[in-house]
């Protein structure tokens, strides 16, 4: 049994450099705890006590802070200033040190580039310029259709610095969901690519996005980035340009002071059923937020070099961007597939790049795991300072491999859990509060979370619904043209309190730990339990690479467990289902014992890495799977066979 006290200590060292200390002693605040209370008490004072200690360049000032008079749901922050995410992220740095790293990437065949802040500053205001002249202005949505380049990134500020809204698009959708998203935005420009590689073999971009633009029957005008140097690219003449050529010839713009309430991010995220939601993001309230994140989550700094293994189709991406350049710190940026050519690549970057905070999921870590630490080994993390995780709760073993095995017990896991609609965390390990093995710590600065029972009463030490009782500057202005869905979504359960849907608990300690999805309960016989804890059950098995438990109708216990498995090599799986079905009876008790256990060579999930438990369970019972535009993998859905009933 591994132990589940606090396992990693900020040494003084941590604490002198600390971010967050700094700030606590600015305010005269002597513990963590505190910090906590007040910010969750007072989050007005938070806010505008972080604002100012992170320098957020304002062009104009604010006049009120938050305006929630239409309710949480609905608020107005930072109301009569101005900023812009650009200026935020790249203008003040380019200033003060020009010839700083602002971006380095690494492609899958190692040719790396990298951009100085004042390199950088010059991309953007060309980009800027580019889009403008390709027709896109203020308010009109751009649609960046890219994989993990540079060019990512400068789309993303030069559209937020001429105030258009930023629509990025997963870089591995096929033509459909880019279709769908396309024309749910409609945007006056598309920005993609002739291509990019994975695992060696060269993917074709633009010709998905022409059959995309064609199924939408929209014509906005298109730049291409040479990304592979193909000269068979189709380009329709009129419509379509290359990005550099764009850029060559572009007028040089300024960031446009732009309103705090204006939107900048618009990030499509899938629903059970239907088509995508459109989560919309603003300029002040997603500056503010990410910049704090990466300050007082990360301690991130200029001296940092911050990476995830992610795309800029999901929160991570941007994520990534405004939180590191926010706080003046190197955005690195990896383009291919995280175990290629070895299960080694992601430790590999972080010597080749000197990256300081690796962001890496879960699900990652569970693929990577049975081919062991040694390709840890000999990689060389002397600038390594963190890790990071996001996207679903962690499974014990896995959690501990990557902290014992391949970081040595050296480097925090700072674990963190929001969402897309969120803008970033709700949840969130803090190096000045100590580690638990798989907890996300405790609230977000200024984040009022809590755990409820189902009468909408606060619970400790026993698993509820988690919370926010007030309002913050990154929550979603509402689902693109359908606030009703985003308010029934999350704010019609209980008056005036966001119910993200997941299942938290808050132990003796104050650490928080995450069950899942609340809508994935598993209610065996009246016995109601997360699935999360029978798949960690299962994945402690060293034959097993990741699982995921559902529900099936039962006519006795009205419902039971089924468990489809990934296992990590070909055997017996008569005796493998049996060990592992004692294995949950072992953890659980004997009403949680499986009823049924499936072998699949993968499982549905999305580029973000989590399991759609959902699909699986809509496949196993011969349901309708929804909205399946998210997966990263859609040939894992037809794999899974349905379940005798």
């Amino acid at each position: 049994m591994e132990p589940q006290g606090v396992v990693w200590r900020a040494s003084e060292e941590d604490v002198a450099r600390s971010r967050t200390a700094e700030f606590m002693a600015l305010h005269g605040i002597d513990s963590f705890e505190e910090l906590v209370r007040r910010s969750t008490d007072d989050i007005e004072w938070f806010w505008e006590a972080a604002v100012d200690y992170l320098g957020i360049p304002f062009s104009t000032p604010y006049q009120t802070l938050v305006d929630a008079s239409k309710g949480p749901a609905f608020p107005r922050w930072f109301l009569g200033g101005r900023v812009n995410v650009s200026a935020a992220c790249v203008d003040r740095w380019a200033a003060q040190d020009p010839e700083r790293v602002a971006l380095l990437a690494e492609r899958e065949d190692g040719i790396q580039r990298s951009y100085s802040f004042g390199e950088l500053l010059e991309l953007v205001e060309r980009a800027a310029g580019a889009l403008t002249r390709a027709g896109a202005s203020k308010g009109d949505t751009v649609g960046v259709y890219l994989s993990m380049v540079p060019e990512a990134v400068v789309a993303m500020l030069a559209a937020a610095r001429i105030g258009a809204v930023y629509v990025p698009i997963f870089s591995g959708f096929g033509a459909e969901a880019v279709a769908s998203r396309l024309e749910a935005c409609d945007p006056s420009v598309v920005v993609t690519a002739d291509g990019y590689t994975r695992r060696g073999r060269s993917i074709a971009m633009k010709e998905v996005a022409d059959r995309a633009l064609e199924m939408a029957g929209l014509a906005p005008s298109v730049l291409v980035v040479s990304n592979l140097g193909r000269t068979d690219t189709p380009m329709t003449h009129g419509r379509d340009r290359w990005w550099d050529e764009a850029l060559e010839s572009a007028e040089r713009l300024p960031a446009m002071a732009t309103s705090s309430e204006d939107p900048v991010l618009l990030a499509y995220t899938s629903g059970t059923t239907g088509k995508p939601k459109g989560v919309v993001h603003v300029q002040g309230g997603l500056t503010a937020k990410l910049a704090v994140e990466g300050a007082f989550q990360f301690e991130m700094q200029p001296d940092d070099r911050v990476m995830w293994m992610t795309d800029m189709g999901w929160i991570m991406g941007p994520w990534t961007v405004m939180a590191g350049m926010g706080n003046g710190a190197s955005v690195v940026c990896y383009d291919g597939a995280p175990d290629y050519p070895t299960p080694g690549r992601p430790w590999d970057l972080v010597g080749s790049l000197g990256i300081t905070i690796l962001g890496i999921s879960p699900t990652l870590v569970r693929a990577l795991q049975p081919h062991g630490s040694h390709h840890a080994a000999g990689a060389d993390f002397s600038t390594l300072r963190a890790f990071g995780s996001t996207g679903e709760p962690w499974n014990p073993a896995p959690w501990w491999w990557l902290f014992r095995d391949v970081g040595g017990e050296r480097y925090p896991i700072i674990n963190i859990s929001g969402g897309t609609e969120v803008g970033a965390c709700l949840l969130s390990v803090n190096i000045l509060q100590g580690i638990k093995p798989v907890s996300l710590g405790g609230p977000s600065l200024g984040m009022a979370v809590d755990v409820y029972d189902q009468e909408g009463c606060p619970i400790r030490e026993e698993v509820g619904e988690l919370v926010c009782t007030k309002t913050w500057p990154a929550v979603t202005r509402g689902f693109w043209g359908d606030d009703d869905r985003y308010f029934g979504t999350y704010w019609d359960r209980w008056p005036d309190v966001w119910v993200h849907g997941d299942w938290a608990t808050i132990d003796a300690d104050g650490f928080w730990f995450l069950h899942g999805r609340s809508d994935d309960t598993l209610n065996i016989a009246g016995k109601r339990i997360g699935p999360a804890e029978v798949e960690s059950a299962v994945v402690a098995h060293p034959d097993v690479v990741v699982a995921a438990a559902i529900g099936v109708p039962d006519p006795v216990k009205g419902e039971v467990i089924a468990v489809f498995v990934v296992p990590a090599r070909e055997g017996d799986e008569d005796r493998l289902a049996a060990e592992l079905s004692e294995m949950v009876v072992g953890t659980l008790g004997k009403p949680f014992r499986p009823a049924a256990i499936r072998f699949v060579d993968d499982l549905p999930r999305t580029r973000s890495a989590k399991i759609m438990r959902r699909v699986v369970r809509a496949r196993a019972l011969g349901m309708d799977t929804g909205d399946l535009t998210s997966l990263e993998n859609p040939a894992a859905v037809d794999a899974i066979g349905q379940l005798d009933r």
